[in-house]
Parts: structure tokens; C-alpha cells; sequence
């Protein structure tokens, strides 16, 4: 029997735990961040406006990310980008020891602009430098492994420990944050790999080359557009998720954190029995069970009487998603060309990712339709039910449509 990846394979060693700690900082930031700007102002546009910078990137920088990929050298690029984010949190570090105004609340939306931009280019380049680091047939372990530490450190620990940081200094987890940066930096900087040659085609020529093999790749497409689809399903229920809790089910914030910490756990647990379900039951089928398990799952919310089957159902939607991830990211690893997997790979989360704030919004629009006509609880129930639908339709589309190969 051989040794576990993480003990004979040093460079994904360092990769992975890099990546650990880059997701505990991130864990830190998604709630010290939102914490400073409640206490720059009370203005809720001014403070989902830091929110959404920090989204926006995805939209604007993906398809940029994925040219710059694939023109350097990947492991600097991680490296870079984890220091950039390291000076950008210094700088946020700053401002939140400086006292500052309401007028700073703006300053820090161009911050949180800036750092989203900053995990765009990193988190492209760590996913496609992954290919050169394990062989083949442990992608879908090692995509299993970095899952379940991300979720671990960033929704786990990262969180509840920026609230208890918060405790001794708002200031305090982006030092945190700041340390952890410049250490993930280090190890990423570590890895030996032979030298490859970069793609040295002009960036708009470099950029069509990667469309043109999108284009041309029907299965591909396709699992780009049913993410799409899924993760704007995804938004549109989380928008309205906390409003669900406490209106329809009547839950406190505490008995709501431990619905999150649950369905993060099915998240954890998706990722490491992942490849062992693959293995067993095959990756075709499984792709099919994360597309029933999603519309059960939403299904089961929109009629939960309690927060106890809520929480089952977001454990298995969460379970489900980080199958699919660890399928199709792996799938693609090995299908896309590595002289083209930053373009490629940008262009299908561009597709994938593009679609979260129309679904956000689109979770608000229902809710407030169905309102005009029937109750408040019908109105907070119907996004679900919307969704399981929706992924019915979906598991129907994939049917014909998905064939891995």
C-alpha cells in the first residue's frame, strides 16, 4: 500500500498547507471585514457595497486571471499574489487602527476591491498548477484533501475565531491574516518544479485560444453552464437563508451558527469520501446523485418544519457540491491541455462563478413577488422550492447531456 499523498509528495505538502492557511486568513477576513465596516457606518448600501466589492473581481478579472496563468511561471504567481494580498491587508490593518470616519468606508471598498482581484489571480493559479504537482490518478485525492482543509480552516475555524479576535481589537485577525499571507507565501515560493515554457502569444490571441477550445469542447461547456446554473440556484437561496431562519422557523443566532457549522461538516465530508466514491460507485453516477441530492436537499428546506431538517438538507447540498467539485475540477485537470488550463480553466469559472450576484438578487425579487400576493412564509419558502425545481430540471439536462468520457 503506498504512503499518503500528503507524506510522499512534497511539493502538494506545501501546496496544501499554503492553501490551509491563505483559507484560514480568508475565514478571518469574511468576518473581521464586514465587522469594521458596521463600525465605519450604519448605512447598509454603503456596507454591502464592501460586500459586493469583494465579489465583483470574479465578474471583471476572471477571464484576464486565466491569460496570466498560463504567461508565467504559476508557483510565482501564487506566491505574488499571496504578498499582494498580504500589503492589502496591511493597508485595511491600517485603517482599522487609524480611527478613521464614515467617509473610510469607501477606502475599504476599494480594499476589499483590490484583495478579491488579488484571489482571483491566486486562486486560478493554485488550481491549475495542481496538475504539476500530483500525478493523474491522485487528483481526485488531492482535490478531496484541499477542499476539506479549505473548508475546515475557512469556515470552521477562520470565523469563530476572528469573533473571539475581535474580542482583544478589530485590528487584530487582519494581523492574523496579514502573518499567515507572508508564511503561505514562503512555502508556495518552496516548491521545485521543472521549468516550463510560457505561452508567449499576445494576450488577446492567448485569450481566443482559450474560448476557442471552450467553445469547442461540448461537455465542457456544458458542466460550465450547469454550475452556472447551480451556484446561481445556490445564491439565490443563501440571500434569503438568515431571513428564512428567523422568520419561518424562528431560530437564534445561535441555533443558526450551528446550522452553518453543520452544513459546513457536509462539506468536509463531501470532499474526503469523494474519491472514495468515485472509485466504487464511479464519477458518471455520482455527477448524477450531487444533482438529485441538490433539488431533494432544497426541497426538503422550503417544506422544513424545524431547524433540525434544515440542517440535514444543507448538510447533503453542501455533501452533494463538494462531490461535484472534486469530480469536475479533477475531470478538467486531466482533460484541458496544461499549455491552456489557466485560460480554459478562468473561462469555465468565469461561466460557473458569473452568475452569484443575479442569483442574490434574484433571491430578494422572488421573496418580494411571492409577498405581494401570499404570506410572509410562503414568500421566504419560495426560493427553495424555486430551486428544487430548478435542479430537477438540471438532473434532466444532465441526463442527456453530461458524459464524462
Amino acid at each position: 500500500m503506498s504512503s499518503p499523498l500528503l507524506v510522499r509528495n512534497r511539493n502538494y505538502r506545501l501546496l496544501f498547507t499554503a492553501g490551509a492557511l491563505t483559507n484560514l486568513g480568508d475565514g478571518l477576513v469574511a468576518l473581521a471585514l464586514p465587522w469594521l465596516a458596521t463600525l465605519l457606518t450604519r448605512e447598509p448600501i454603503a456596507i454591502a457595497a464592501v460586500a459586493a466589492a469583494g465579489r465583483i473581481p470574479w465578474l471583471l478579472f476572471s477571464l484576464p486571471a486565466g491569460v496570466i496563468a498560463d504567461r508565467t511561471d504559476r508557483r510565482k504567481l501564487i506566491a505574488r499574489a499571496d504578498l499582494l494580498r498580504a500589503f492589502i491587508v496591511g493597508a485595511i490593518l491600517i485603517l482599522a487602527l487609524s480611527n478613521p470616519g464614515p467617509g473610510a468606508i469607501w477606502v475599504l471598498a476599494g480594499l476589499a476591491l483590490l484583495l478579491g482581484s488579488a484571489e482571483v489571480l491566486r486562486d486560478n493559479a493554485a488550481q491549475t498548477i495542481l496538475p504539476d504537482i500530483v500525478a493523474p490518478k491522485d487528483l481526485e485525492a488531492a482535490n478531496g484533501q484541499l477542499w476539506s482543509a479549505e473548508q475546515l480552516t475557512g469556515q470552521f475555524i477562520g470565523p469563530p475565531l476572528a469573533g473571539l479576535l475581535i474580542a482583544t481589537g478589530i485590528a487584530v485577525p487582519f494581523g492574523l491574516d496579514l502573518a499567515v499571507l507572508v508564511l503561505a507565501a514562503g512555502l508556495v515560493w518552496m516548491i521545485s518544479l521543472a521549468p516550463k515554457e510560457p505561452v508567449q502569444t499576445g494576450f488577446m490571441k492567448a485569450l481566443k485560444e482559450g474560448i476557442a477550445f471552450m467553445r469547442s469542447d461540448r461537455v465542457l461547456l456544458r458542466l460550465a453552464i450547469v454550475l452556472g446554473c447551480a451556484n446561481f440556484l445556490a445564491m439565490l437561496t443563501i440571500t434569503v437563508q438568515v431571513l428564512f431562519a428567523q422568520d419561518v422557523l424562528g431560530l437564534s443566532a445561535a441555533q443558526y451558527g450551528v446550522i452553518l457549522s453543520v452544513a459546513a461538516a457536509g462539506a468536509i465530508g463531501g470532499s474526503l469520501c469523494a474519491p472514495f466514491l468515485i472509485r466504487n460507485l464511479g464519477a458518471q453516477l455520482c455527477l448524477y446523485l450531487a444533482l438529485a441530492t441538490w433539488g431533494i436537499g432544497y426541497g426538503v428546506v422550503g417544506i422544513s418544519p424545524n431547524g433540525v431538517v434544515m440542517a440535514a438538507a444543507l448538510f447533503s447540498i453542501m455533501f452533494a457540491a463538494m462531490v461535484w467539485n472534486v469530480i469536475t475540477v479533477s475531470w478538467r485537470q486531466r482533460r484541458i491541455p496544461a499549455e491552456l488550463l489557466g485560460r480554459v480553466n478562468s473561462i469555465y469559472r468565469f461561466l460557473g462563478w458569473g452568475s452569484m450576484p443575479l442569483g442574490s438578487l434574484a433571491g430578494g425579487v422572488i421573496v418580494w413577488l411571492v409577498e405581494q400576493e401570499a404570506s410572509r412564509e410562503t414568500a421566504l419558502r419560495a426560493p427553495f422550492l424555486f430551486a428544487a425545481f430548478a435542479s430537477a430540471v438540471l438532473l434532466i439536462y444532465g441526463l442527456f447531456s453530461l458524459r464524462l468520457d
